[in-house]
């Protein structure tokens, strides 16, 4: 995708076991369960519409879409594609936090 948009993307992820400190995930998530209520969750429609009808009361409001795109399974990178990559790793956490930049060819 850096390639493609001819930006630089920083990546940074939550360590293993931390989505407790996802800031936003950790907000929303009480209200959703709020809001769910113990409905039984019977299709992907009733389930969008619980989690897209989930306010919180500092006014956060939540967007939920159904993504219906088959996506293609079993794709593999190999190790020369990801020798290809140009990465630099952040000091902090390398290999959580990460910058992929265009390739320069």
């Amino acid at each position: 995708m850096a390639n493609h948009i001819r930006v630089p993307i920083t990546v940074c992820h939550y360590p293993p076991g931390t989505s407790k400190w996802n800031k936003i995930e950790h907000r929303l998530f009480s209200f959703i369960s709020l809001n769910w209520k113990g409905q039984p969750l019977v299709s992907y429609e009733a389930i969008i519409n619980l989690i897209g009808s989930t306010r919180t009361r500092t006014g956060l409001r939540v967007k939920a879409l159904l993504d219906t795109k088959e996506y293609e399974t079993g794709v593999s990178v190999s190790s020369q594609q990801i020798k290809e990559l140009n990465i630099r790793r952040h000091s902090i956490h390398p290999d959580w936090n990460y910058t992929i930049s265009p390739q320069t060819n």
